[in-house]
């Protein structure tokens, strides 16, 4: 399992309102992608946002973050996002009871 952090910084004119009218506009497209387990989408009010992500493998992850996805966050925030890949080794899930080890 991977987790991938991926942030992007707002252009002043998206403020904490319409980032979150915006993710909740996208977040249903997100079920479709290949490999995707979950995604949280983030916001700070240091002027950063994006996603932690939940992916079956790397492959999975870098597919995704190659294609149309990439273009749309640079047309969108004027910038590559910045993007980190974790491999998981354990994870508790305190909301399903459960532990799991990789």
């Amino acid at each position: 399992m991977i987790t991938a952090t991926v942030r992007y910084r707002l252009p002043a004119s998206i403020d904490k309102e319409a980032c979150r009218r915006h993710f909740h506009g996208i977040a249903p497209g997100f079920a479709e992608a290949k490999g995707l387990l979950s995604k949280h989408f983030i916001w700070s009010e240091s002027g950063w946002a994006g996603g932690v992500y939940q992916w079956r493998t790397l492959e999975d992850a870098q597919a995704f973050y190659s294609g149309p996805w990439r273009a749309g966050i640079v047309a969108r925030y004027g910038m590559e996002p910045l993007i980190d890949y974790y491999e998981v080794f354990a994870r508790t899930d305190n909301e399903r009871g459960n532990v799991g080890t990789y």
